[in-house]
């Protein structure tokens, strides 16, 4: 029998001590992190070591990287893709860690990777414990060699951290992290670039209290010791107070008071010309050897790499958000009788300019249209398309065609326009001071309504083939759906990069947007805002647009309502996209009993206005306030020429329009315009006063044959 040592811990249960108690007792922790899921579990132990209660942990990565530097959490990163990515079985790697108390304190981690069959990796198992007093005793085992190693490791974990910084914020913020000069050795760093003119500006400085003013723009021909390695191009180390003192003269006294003993400025070189300089300056040193100083100078051009990276990745990234913006519309007109929000949000994973687009449209009658498209593709061309297919959508919708006829004409321009992309795309044309919204899909994702009361529900819309492709495959006919949007409903359009998620189906992406829509705010900016927020989150490799358009319940036009549609000469899809809005505008105005003898009187004008007339016929629809609530239709048309009542004979196949309109109407008449007339006829709706006269319209043949005639004729 073994005797436990004196002093020594007693271990609960049968001896020998199982692996959990004695990890336990070790203070070293485990974790189990499933790479598909993405969560990782740490258990009680390992959280002590964090210095995490088990409420502060929700089995995510990104609550762990918050608390560490960001270089750690980079270079942390760096380690286990470089293992995931040669097909290693293990990794080990030291990292700071930052504690509630707000100290950091060393950690080191073991993993193993677990693979399938194919080599695929699946998950990560491994250990955590604190290394803070193993990294101490080794640092003093250090002190014999201090700056190889030191040096060394400034220019390793500057490169791992760097190699992450995408902009020139990242690597300002790398290089001004708490922790940074700590690496470095020096007490203090600035760095400034080189613009246009010989001017430097300085962009990071550390600490805080050590900036000088007056220096946060020079010029290469100042006595400043960053100008001095820019004209030069080569690295300037001042060993002692003495040689700084009189070296550079105009600086020395801003730095006197703050202990500097040494210092290196190191030029920052791409492509054999200067783009910056780098100033490490030190307290408790003098003089550099030559291997410190090839070191440093290996450390600036590696810094130069980045910066110059970044410096043509922020060009690149603000000629892409310059052009996408110059594209869409610079601002939002304001609508009475809605509330409007809009949202772009470009791609991440480097790809920052895409085709997706939203606009508003302000139509006559209180009438708005509301486009959501998406262009094919992620580049300068895909804008370039988005740009102009924005323009003649606008344009189309602006000369009063249908939305129908608006989608076809959009998609012959594309395919006219003899390039490889298509887009999908959503128009609503809606009435506000009725609701009416009529809706037309061209391959794009259903829209959204979020009711008063904040449930949300998708909108089935009835579709045809995307822009570009219709026109190709000769499939221009896009059907038309009608909703009512009451006051307070939020209409959502948007483009599928909200939707759509590597790895995740439809069906999901749209019911995790629902559940976002109905829990979130009413406020319409807000909300707006939130859906942005889980894009940013998400950092999907996909551009997004949205457009939130609500109905306000104040807005009540003079007339009470109106709709209006053009028909052109010629054009039987015009003419039955006509005859639907009257449909739908009767219906949703509650005209009753007599839609049929109101859609029979609008058919007759129309089809007069088409038989006798050229250049085709404006059709309005509208209710009208005042006594009683009547319901008006008009006819205009370019000519002068009044119409006439005229008997069309037992035998005669014409000449029964107005007759019908007389019987049906409460009331017509004639109205001479500046390019032609307007032939109008109304009907009182909600009362019993018109139902004699109604009832005649509907129990004749006449309705019956002059209907189909009237039909066939404009067909024809």
């Amino acid at each position: 029998m073994v005797e436990r040592a004196a002093g020594a811990p007693s271990l609960p249960g049968d001896w020998p001590a199982g692996p959990e108690v004695i990890l336990a007792l070790t203070r070293i922790g485990s974790f189990d992190w499933d790479l598909a899921s993405g969560l990782c579990h740490l258990d009680r132990t390992a959280l002590d070591v964090l210095g995490l209660r088990p409420g502060d942990y929700d089995g995510r990565r990104a609550s762990l990287t918050s608390r560490m530097p960001p270089g750690e959490a980079a270079r942390l990163d760096a380690k286990v893709a470089s293992a995931l990515k040669d097909g290693s079985e293990h990794y080990g790697v030291y990292f700071r860690f930052r504690h509630p108390d707000g100290g950091l304190r060393w950690t080191h981690t073991q993993g193993h990777v677990h693979r399938d069959g194919t080599g695929r990796p699946l998950r990560i198992v491994g250990t955590v414990r604190d290394a803070t007093a193993e990294l101490a005793d080794s640092a003093a085992r250090m002190e014999a060699e201090p700056a190889r190693r030191r040096q060394t490791g400034v220019v390793e974990s500057t490169t791992a951290a760097l190699a992450h910084a995408r902009t020139v914020k990242d690597v300002i913020d790398v290089l001004q992290d708490v922790h940074g000069l700590e690496h470095f050795g020096a007490a203090s760093l600035v760095m400034g670039l080189l613009e246009s003119g010989g001017r430097i500006h300085l962009v990071a400085e550390g600490p805080q209290a050590a900036f000088i003013p007056g220096t946060r723009y020079t010029h290469v021909d100042d006595q400043y010791p960053m100008s001095e390695v820019m004209r030069t191009l080569a690295p300037c180390f001042i060993e002692s107070r003495e040689e700084f003192e009189r070296s550079f003269p105009v600086l020395w006294p801003h730095l006197a008071g703050l202990g500097i003993t040494s210092a290196a400025y190191l030029p920052l070189i791409a492509q054999a010309r200067p783009i910056g300089a780098l100033g490490l300056l030190y307290s408790d040193r003098t003089g550099f050897s030559s291997e410190e100083r090839d070191v440093l100078v290996a450390l600036g051009s590696s810094i130069a790499q980045s910066v110059q990276r970044a410096i043509l990745y922020d060009q690149e990234h603000d000629l892409a958000e310059g052009l996408q913006q110059a594209m869409l519309p610079r601002r939002i007109p304001e609508v009475p009788g809605a509330q409007i929000a809009v949202r772009y949000r470009s791609a991440r994973m480097g790809r920052d300019i895409g085709g997706d687009w939203y606009d508003i449209i302000p139509l006559p009658g209180g009438r708005v249209g509301a486009v959501i498209g998406d262009v094919q593709g992620h580049d300068t061309d895909a804008a370039a398309v988005m740009g102009q297919l924005r323009i003649v959508l606008r344009a189309y919708a602006a000369e009063g065609h249908t939305p129908a006829t608006v989608m076809a004409r959009a998609s012959v321009f594309l395919h006219e326009l003899d390039t490889d992309r298509f887009a999908t795309c959503l128009y609503a044309e809606a009435d506000l001071s009725t609701g009416v919204m009529q809706l037309v899909r061209a391959g794009h994702v259903d829209p959204l309504l979020r009711d008063t009361d904040g449930s949300c529900r998708r909108i089935p819309v009835e579709g045809g083939l995307p822009l570009g492709l219709s026109a190709e495959f000769g499939r221009l006919e896009y059907p038309v759906s009608t909703v009512e949007l009451d006051p307070g409903q939020t209409l959502l359009l948007y483009t599928d990069g909200l939707v759509e998620q590597p790895g995740f189906d439809l069906d999901d992406g749209m019911q995790l947007l629902t559940a976002m829509v109905r829990g979130g705010p009413r406020d319409l900016q807000r909300l707006a805002d939130l859906l942005c927020e889980a894009v940013d989150e998400r950092s999907g490799d996909d551009d997004v647009a949205m457009l939130l358009l609500r109905r306000r319940g104040v807005f009540t036009p003079q007339t009470g309502g109106r709709l209006q549609q053009h028909v052109a000469q010629n054009d039987p899809e015009a003419l039955v996209s006509a005859r639907h809005m009257v449909r739908s505008a009767v219906r949703a105005w509650g005209a009753g009993e007599r839609t049929d003898e109101i859609e029979l009187a609008a058919d007759e004008l129309i089809t007069n206005a088409l038989l006798h007339t050229d250049g085709g016929a404006i059709v309005t629809a509208r209710v009208l306030s005042g006594v009683g609530r009547r319901l008006r239709i008009e006819v205009e048309d370019r000519s002068s020429a009044l119409p006439r009542r005229r008997d069309a004979g037992e035998s005669g196949v014409s000449g029964r329009g107005l007759l019908l309109v007389d019987r049906l109407a409460d009331t017509w008449g004639v109205e001479s315009r500046g390019t032609g007339k307007c032939v109008w006829c109304e009907f009182l709706v909600g009362a019993r006063s018109g139902q004699g006269r109604s009832g005649q319209g509907r129990s004749g043949q006449g309705r019956s044959g002059q209907g189909r005639s009237g039909q066939g004729r404009a067909e024809e």
